[in-house]
């Protein structure tokens, strides 16, 4: 950074010159090393909100930095207009975790989910034998958040997110997480697509059960509806394996991904399966900068990391004992916290009030975590976190429980 760049003119240029759309924490970050970060002042965090579960790899893994680093020095963007060989290879990698199938690059989350509702669009005409605008119908569940598009806000029934912007897209309903009976009774014959997070983020940490994900499949093979599972937050290792909803063992078909699979560059794709994927032809959608070398370089050196370093088995082994210490803390502090939530390192405590102010207070303590549906704070370490680290994040949130 700068020498001119003061914390003074930092905080003068936001208030000047970026919108007004965050509720910023007071701090300005410079450094980060892992699973920590810097502030301009020098003071060190332990960083346990990883860009909101983007920064799998904590900050500036040397070979991520070297990969991106040797990528910017030979072909940086090119448009999908040709090919480059680096999307080739990272739809190939990705087909092999998700099964057969192909794979759209986009930039964001929101980019991908919205993506994942023209799919649906697309597979309704299909359904309805050619007949556009009839069968467009998706269901959602309650509590969800996709993302801030028309389309992502259409598909997240919270009044923080729609309100302001109505009319938004037609079609959608929602049912009760985790209640398949509620799911069943709101689809009908204009219905295109069963739409939800495997494990909803925003919305408090809220995992969708393996009985649960696998009745919804049924219902979609039953009545010819896409089962779309919004990976964005809960993938690329975030659980412990490499989609949450392998945990159910079930196969859906599309997968909307982004936030880890660069590491902390903007790449976000879609997975459809072979048999919907023919669905998008040329001049059906598109992304100027989806997929270009240098994101692409990115993720591949994601994925070459997470299989080198075994990370999905590390997350494995390490989850119990840090629950364990998690769970303490519901029984010792039982008039601040009323439960533990998540799976893997996607976790939330839920706290008996509002958690903006534990997070402050985790803040001032050494500690970065978000909240999460209002009353929840989340814990979101990089894959690569130590025991040490885990450990760490429960002895800064007891002293913070501790003096109240």
């Amino acid at each position: 950074m700068s020498s001119e760049i003061t914390r003074l003119n930092t905080v003068d240029l936001y208030d000047a010159h970026v919108l007004n759309n965050y509720g910023r924490a007071p701090l300005t970050l410079v450094r980060g090393r892992g699973a920590r970060v810097w502030d301009d002042e020098g003071k060190s965090f332990l960083d346990f909100t990883s860009g909101i579960a983007v920064s799998v790899l904590g900050h500036c893994h040397p070979k991520w930095v070297q990969a991106v680093q040797r990528q910017a020095g030979e072909l940086i963007h090119t448009s999908n207009l040709f090919r480059n060989p680096l999307q080739g290879e990272l739809a190939r990698r990705l087909v092999a975790r998700a099964g057969p199938g192909r794979l759209f690059f986009c930039n964001s989350g929101a980019e991908a989910n919205d993506g994942l509702l023209k799919l649906a669009r697309l597979h309704g005409i299909r359904k309805s034998g050619g007949v556009e605008g009839k069968c467009f119908k998706v269901i959602g569940a309650e509590n969800a958040f996709h993302g801030r598009t028309f389309g992502g806000m259409s598909a997240t029934p919270q009044e923080k997110i729609q309100q302001g912007f109505r009319p938004l897209l037609d079609g959608f309903s929602f049912g009760k997480l985790n209640d398949l009976q509620s799911f069943a009774d709101l689809i009908d014959e204009d219905t295109a697509a069963i739409f939800l997070e495997t494990v909803q983020g925003e919305g408090g940490i809220n995992p969708a059960t393996p009985e649960f994900l696998r009745g919804l499949r049924a219902l979609c093979t039953k009545h010819n509806l896409l089962l779309m599972l919004d990976e964005v937050q809960c993938g690329i290792g975030r659980t412990g394996a490499f989609f949450a909803f392998e945990h159910a063992d079930v196969r859906p078909d599309a997968i909307g991904m982004a936030k880890g699979l660069g590491g902390g560059f903007p790449i976000g794709a879609i997975w459809i399966s072979e048999t919907s994927a023919e669905l998008f032809q040329p001049g059906s959608h598109g992304s100027t900068f989806g997929g270009t070398p240098l994101a692409c370089a990115a993720a591949l050196a994601v994925l070459d990391v997470m299989e080198q370093e075994d990370l999905l088995a590390r997350v494995q082994q390490l989850t119990p004992a840090w629950h364990e210490q998690l769970k303490a803390l519901v029984a010792e502090f039982p008039q601040h916290v009323v439960g533990l939530k998540g799976l893997g390192y996607l976790v939330g405590l839920q706290m008996a009030g509002d958690a903006l102010g534990w997070v402050g207070k985790l803040r001032a303590a050494g500690m970065l975590a978000p909240p999460a549906g209002g009353n929840v704070v989340r814990l979101l370490p990089p894959l690569n976190a130590t025991a040490e680290e885990l450990t760490e994040s429960v002895e800064i949130f007891r002293r913070v429980l501790a003096a109240g």
